[in-house]
């Protein structure tokens, strides 16, 4: 697939709104899922940690080999700063009615490409992408509610995720999938998701442009 390269005054200037609001108010995003509280787990805790992921993000976007460069940075960048096992990216089209699992970091488990009609009646389509709230699955029980591929997922070392949505313009336009041991994630470690969504919009955006 051949996309454009994202244009460096998107990334720029989501990054400039990012840090000049401060780590202090991602810790504001709000979270679908019951309450849990923070744990040895949370590598959220090293600010510093983020900001060398979150600077980087920005130069990767100016580079050839879009979006692919920039999602397999972000990939990286994500388990540095918060962690997973299974990192994948849904993209959403609703213009075309179609979403597609467009990057994933095991693709012999979780392949990408192909694209299939979006299922406005999933609990996925009415709680992330119209509400636009992140869900948090602290264990197994959880994952066995939420996917119905859970037994695989639970094969490859995963009984927790998040479900982060990526927003553009009031609107869901895909989302960051994180998945790890049961008990990893929690409301101040998905908090920190925040600004490696809005970085990797520019990236989402071309690559539903190319469905048109």
């Amino acid at each position: 697939m051949i996309v454009s390269v994202p244009p460096i005054s998107s990334l720029s200037i989501a990054r400039r709104s990012l840090l000049a609001g401060g780590l202090g108010a991602i810790l504001a995003t709000s979270m679908w899922g019951r309450p849990r509280a923070a744990t040895d787990t949370d590598i959220a805790s090293d600010p510093s940690g983020h900001l060398a992921a979150i600077n980087e993000l920005p130069r990767v976007g100016t580079e050839e080999g879009q979006p692919n460069a920039l999602l397999a940075k972000l990939d990286r960048a994500l388990e540095r700063a918060v962690g997973h096992k299974l990192f994948t990216v849904l993209v959403l089209n609703e213009e075309v009615g179609q979403n597609q699992r467009y990057y994933s970091n095991q693709p012999k488990d979780y392949p990408v490409g192909g694209s299939k009609p979006i299922d406005r009646s999933s609990a996925f389509y009415k709680d992330i992408v119209l509400i636009g709230k992140p869900r948090i699955c602290y264990d197994y029980e959880d994952i066995k509610r939420a996917f119905f591929d859970h037994e695989l997922i639970r094969s490859l070392g995963c009984e927790g995720a998040v479900n982060y949505p990526v927003r553009w313009n009031g609107k869901t336009i895909g989302s960051l999938n994180l998945l790890h041991r049961a008990g990893w994630y929690n409301e101040r470690n998905v908090a920190s998701i925040s600004p490696f969504a809005a970085l990797s919009v520019p990236a989402l955006l071309d690559i539903a442009r190319a469905w048109r």
